[in-house]
């Protein structure tokens, strides 16, 4: 795709390196831009992608990796004293000229870039559903293309994740890309979810992102701006984060609109299911586990589980399984399904912990009926990284009926401290866990969304539970399930290959 723009920049250097196993023959630089990554700033699992990817892709010492980031106020000064400032400047955006500050930080062989601007970044509560996202991310986005310019880091590839980033895609190719140093560069775009896709009403084509007029049919959809469909026009290839997901969004019943969109760009589409890192999600070196243990002892779960049932004023008992739900409590979940069986659920000799926030709705229900049922429901409503981690490694089962799920990475942690998933077969949660038939499998699944097809399954976990022989098989089977970054890191390998 041609399409003019006017911006100069400067020469870029190459070096000279084979990438193993992948007919390369010059060094190859990627930058990833995204709006959160762990351990800076994480409020999902877009934060895991690029917190574990890009350390697992900077393995390779073929690879130049890079992430772009915000600086975010509430990035915590453990790692922002470790910040150096490497440049200041302006960039236009529409009639706006507005300051950018980039600094610098070496992190697990990452260069990470942090874009700095106080009006856009420091700001309380949650770093997204401010009322001017779009500028503020459109900002990012043309920041982040400046930056590359500035210090000279021109990649090979640029991998851009979901609608915050998804500008700097459609300016870069609209914008920029007469320049030969920026017109080199390939685009990968990432749909982690297709709900959200930066839409906003035609007025701010040119006032608010300053899009110039011969790229409007790229972007417009609808009536309004799409920023996401924009990205998926203009780049040169799309991912999203599981294959059953990428197949699932040419559907009107996922894709939220899109689907004509996805359908007409299929050529340029492919699924690859997210990993987790194994390192900081151990069994056998959590610190905030009760006692640490691995799949060949785990008497050390069996410690988890006696505190944490003493913990939560759960009555301590090995013999009945502890079923979890770590989620936000919002309904595409899956929790209009638990909560049509709950109470038959808790019928049984089972105990039920919830943890996680989101809709009032779902937070009073669950708050309600821990309160019904003392000593067999706990609902705590919050989000707390060190409980969640005593409920993975104390818990049973871990209940995970979601109507859409892009990938999801909690059925997969659940998996290594081998509390076993029940899941829906939908999107990541398809690919990620098979049921267990007795010879294979890592999980119990089911396929419609029925509540009581769900709870038929989970009448089957629990028969299981109390085979011990067939139960220790399916943990150890769902812990020794490869959910590492190292193998998706090769398939993202083999997808940056088809732009060098």
């Amino acid at each position: 795709m041609k399409v003019n723009y006017n911006m100069k920049s400067k020469q870029k250097k190459e070096d000279s390196v084979v990438i193993p196993e992948i007919k390369i023959t010059k060094r190859k630089r990627i930058i990833f831009l995204g709006s959160e990554a762990t351990p800076f700033i994480a409020t999902g699992g877009l934060a895991d992608v690029l917190g574990s990817l890009p350390k697992e892709l900077a393995k390779n010492k073929s690879l130049d990796i890079s992430v772009i980031l915000p600086l975010y106020s509430s990035i915590c000064t453990e790692h922002r004293v470790n910040f150096k400032f490497l440049t200041s400047f302006n960039v236009s955006l529409s009639w706006r000229y507005q300051y950018v500050g980039v600094f610098f930080y070496k992190y697990e062989g990452v260069n990470f870039y942090f874009i700095d601007n106080e009006y856009y970044f420091k700001r309380e509560g949650s770093i997204y559903g401010q009322y001017d996202d779009g500028e503020r991310f459109a900002f990012f986005s043309k920041a982040s293309l400046d930056t590359i310019s500035r210090l000279d880091i021109y990649p090979d590839i640029l991998h851009c994740n979901d609608w915050q980033t998804a500008s700097a895609i459609i300016y870069l190719k609209g914008m920029y890309y007469e320049d030969e140093k920026f017109r080199r560069i390939k685009t990968i775009f990432t749909i982690h979810n297709i709900e959200y896709q930066g839409k906003f009403g035609m007025h701010t084509y040119d006032d608010l992102f300053g899009f110039i007029p011969n790229i409007k049919n790229y972007i417009e959809y609808n009536g309004c701006i799409n920023i996401m469909k924009g990205a998926i026009e203009m780049t040169d290839l799309v991912s999203t984060v599981s294959p059953t997901y990428a197949e699932e969004i040419k559907y009107e019943y996922y894709a939220h609109g899109l689907e004509k969109i996805i359908n007409r760009n299929s050529q340029k589409l492919c699924g690859i299911l997210n990993g987790i890192d194994f390192d900081y999600y151990n069994p056998e070196s959590d610190k905030c586990l009760f006692k640490n243990y691995s799949f060949s002892d785990l008497n050390g779960k069996a410690v988890c589980k006696k505190e944490l049932q003493k913990m939560l004023s759960l009555p301590v008992r090995e013999d009945v399984p502890i079923i979890a739900i770590i989620s936000r409590l919002v309904s595409h979940k899956g929790l209009d399904l638990i909560t049509q069986v709950l109470e038959s659920l808790l019928s049984q000799d089972v105990q039920v912990i919830v943890l996680g926030k989101g809709e009032t709705s779902y937070e009073n229900y669950f708050t309600h009926i821990s309160h019904i049922y003392q000593g067999k429901c706990m609902a705590i409503i919050a989000y707390n990284q060190d409980l969640s981690r005593k409920i993975y490694s104390g818990a049973d089962m871990f209940l995970m009926p979601s109507k859409s799920e892009p990938c999801g990475l909690a059925q997969m942690i659940a998996s290594r401290y081998g509390t076993i998933p029940i899941v829906r077969e939908t999107g990541g949660l398809n690919d990620s866990i098979k049921a267990y038939t007795g010879n294979s499998g890592n999980g119990f699944t089911f396929k419609n969304y029925n509540a009581h097809d769900m709870l038929y399954v989970l009448n089957q976990a629990i028969k299981t539970f109390y085979d011990k022989k067939a139960w220790t098989d399916v943990q150890k089977r769902a812990m020794t399930t490869d959910f590492s970054w190292k193998n998706q890191a090769e398939k993202y390998l083999e997808l940056y290959s088809k732009c060098f």
